[in-house]
């Protein structure tokens, strides 16, 4: 039985300092921390297991604000309950430069914050990314070591986004039970009534997902508390609409769009502070009882915590070393031999294959030495070749598998992949075609945000795939992802190429990649094995003479470096020394040092860039003069060998122009 009054003293001292610091920072979104206290006291002070003193517990329940634009909620929740590393200072400075209270939620600032949220819809496909990995890492180590839920609050604008739908429904067919969803139903959208805009039924929606659903009062705190042990009991993922009134308190603002984002004002902020018992306090002030009853809220789980230690002290060692290495996401001790041995193997193949081929064959030996490797595709695994043989998928109420189907849903599979590194214990990738980055661009925008190994496997690379035409064929799309800081891409040039640059990307424990590969074959370019992974500085002289020597220097990536080397040969022949240089990633390429980009870049007068893409990005290798061979616009419908014919991507083209810019030079 809940105590009422201890309740509502507690949910009002999140509402005050929600108030206190949205005024002091004169903007931010006091209405649904003021309509959602009730809902959170509830959950923090009775239901969600975690620890203040161990952020980062492996065992805890994870929480997600979706609705990430009620930043002072959460940081009122994080301070009260006694994590250190939000201080009464960090809300007196809310949206301030070096506060850890920013506008809205960034992972790990503070430490218990599971998730950047803001864009509306990728907290709670996070969350089922989290959910999702709990069940897995469960099915892999047992309740022992894993036991526990994700918990979300979200908005109506979380509801509205295309994304809740895609993840929903997965979450739903997947059978989630882990999962539990508060819905902040509130009726009111910045622009006014939600029924300006929206009439769904979003109950019947969920029902048909495959969810348990609960309507209750959500300034109820008893009904919020049987919704929740309601839905703990139940085998599906639930969502809980908890009606509320936004801008609780404000007796001019509440229940209207007035009170969602912006500061109440001197005069209503005022009001509400007397409607919440803080008339006489000073701004930030919280009272002992409120206080104490918090911190008490914040041991609550301490004895969960010492009951998961003393069951994990007693695992089996290896199982227990094998859990601790995959939480802290370090690569197996076998996992840099077995790469070596797949790049000698790469070197002694003779036949052209397609990198996405080669892409498969390397996940054959990630699969066997990586095993918290988990592979995906968005309904196109047999283009990607992102499931390696004897990978089991994952289906309903079976988490055991490692691959998962994510049907036609690449948003949300970005954003469940985040989910799933942001939980801990898994290394995830998955497929689509690179002209589909465009649906997963926000979610990967946010894994190179949050610093997340999420490798996302773009196959189909360029017009060489062919007869599908421009609306599948990506052009600008190279650069839009070089354009994301953080965010790797690779473009491997043939087998040993994709080799290195999965092991690049994989060893990269701190940001997210992207490997571009191509559907046609390309030939077999580096077929003598090094010792050194020669991607890992970004790009390098695959062919020519000394750099001093060569009249033309001609850079590509990806399946351009077969033309470019057979461009060199032509120019060879006719007294033009040329040097080619490999490119597979931009952006490891500009981390090297000034000395080695200027060597690798070279002096040759004429430098020339082959990329069947836009040349957005090339000026910085190759500069406003040089020379560039690739496209500028869209593709067609055609065999992709007529396609580089008709685009002039080809050696002799290259070779033309270089001849061109000699005779002007001369």
């Amino acid at each position: 039985m809940i105590d009422r009054e201890k309740h509502t003293r507690m949910a009002n001292a999140l509402r005050v300092l929600a108030v206190d610091a949205i005024e002091a920072a004169a903007s931010g979104h006091p209405g649904l921390p003021l309509g959602a206290a009730d809902m959170a006291t509830v959950l923090f002070s009775g239901q969600l297991k975690f620890c203040p003193s161990v952020p980062d517990w492996p065992d805890r329940d994870r929480f997600v604000l979706s609705a990430g634009h009620g930043s002072m909620l959460l940081y009122a929740l994080l301070h009260l309950l006694g994590y250190d590393d939000v201080t009464i200072d960090d809300l007196k400075h809310f949206r301030k430069l070096g506060s850890k209270a920013a506008g809205h939620p960034e992972y790990g600032h503070p430490a218990a914050v599971e998730t950047t949220t803001g864009p509306l819809g990728q907290g709670i496909a996070n969350a089922v990314g989290m959910a999702l990995a709990e069940r897995m890492l469960n099915a892999r180590f047992g309740d022992d070591l894993v036991d526990h839920r994700t918990y979300v609050l979200a908005s109506d604008g979380d509801l509205m986004e295309g994304l809740s739908h895609e993840a929903a429904a997965l979450a739903g067919h997947l059978q989630l039970g882990r999962l539990i969803v508060l819905f902040d139903d509130n009726g009111i959208s910045i622009d006014g009534p939600l029924a300006l805009t929206e009439s769904t039924d979003v109950l019947q929606r969920f029902d048909a997902y495959g969810w348990h659903t609960a309507a209750v009062d959500g300034h109820d705190p008893e009904a919020i508390d049987d919704a929740i042990g309601l839905a703990q009991e139940d085998d599906r993922p639930s969502l809980i609409a908890c009606r509320t009134v936004i801008g609780y308190g404000a007796p001019n603002k509440a229940g209207t769009a007035a009170a969602h984002g912006a500061p109440l004002g001197a005069k209503e902020a005022k009001a509400a502070r007397r409607a919440f018992g803080a008339e006489d306090r000073e701004p930030f002030e919280v009272d002992c009882d409120s206080r104490d009853a918090w911190r008490i809220a914040g041991l609550r789980s301490g004895h969960a915590r010492k009951e998961w230690e003393a069951r994990r002290a007693e695992v089996d060692p290896d199982r227990r070393a094998e859990f601790d290495r995959c939480i802290r996401g370090d690569l197996p001790a076998g996992f840099a031999e077995a790469m070596f041995q797949m790049r000698i193997h790469m070197a002694n193949e003779t036949q052209p294959v397609a990198t996405r081929n080669a892409s498969e064959e390397v996940l054959a030996t990630i699969a066997a030495t990586l095993p918290e490797a988990v592979g995906g595709s968005a309904d196109l695994t047999g283009s990607n070749n992102t499931r390696a043989a004897g990978m089991a998928a994952i289906a309903p109420g079976d988490f055991g598998g490692r691959f998962i189907h994510y049907g036609v849903r690449e948003h949300a599979m970005a954003a469940i992949m985040n989910g799933m590194a942001l939980h801990r214990g898994l290394i995830p990738y998955s497929g689509t075609f690179l002209v589909f980055s465009d649906y997963c661009r926000p979610a990967m925008r946010l894994s190179a945000m949050m610093g997340q190994r999420v490798i996302y496997v773009m196959t189909h690379d360029s017009i060489g795939l062919g007869e599908d035409g421009p609306t599948h064929q990506p052009v600008e799309h190279l650069a839009a992802l070089r354009a994301i800081p953080g965010l790797t891409v690779f473009r491997p040039a043939d087998a040993v190429e994709t080799a290195e640059c999965w092991q690049l990307a994989l060893e990269a424990g701190d940001g997210p990649s992207v490997i571009a590969l191509t559907r046609q074959a390309v030939p077999p370019l580096r077929t003598t094995y090094e010792e050194e992974n020669l991607c890992a500085r970004g790009a390098y002289q695959i062919a020519g003479t000394g750099e001093a020597t060569a009249a033309v220097s001609i850079f590509a990536t990806g399946s351009e470096v077969a033309i470019a080397l057979e461009a060199k040969s032509l120019l060879d022949q006719i007294g033009h020394p040329a040097r080619v240089v490999s490119i597979p990633s931009f952006e490891v390429f500009a981390a090297q040092s000034a000395d080695y980009r200027a060597e690798i870049i070279g002096t040759a007068e004429i430098r020339i860039a082959i990329e069947a893409a836009i040349r957005q990005c090339w000026d910085a290798i190759i500069g406003e003069q040089g020379i560039f061979i690739g496209m500028t616009g869209f593709g067609a419908s055609a065999p992709a060998k007529a396609l580089f014919q008709h685009f002039g991507i080809t050696a002799e083209k290259v070779a033309d122009a270089a001849l061109k810019r000699l005779e002007q030079d001369g």
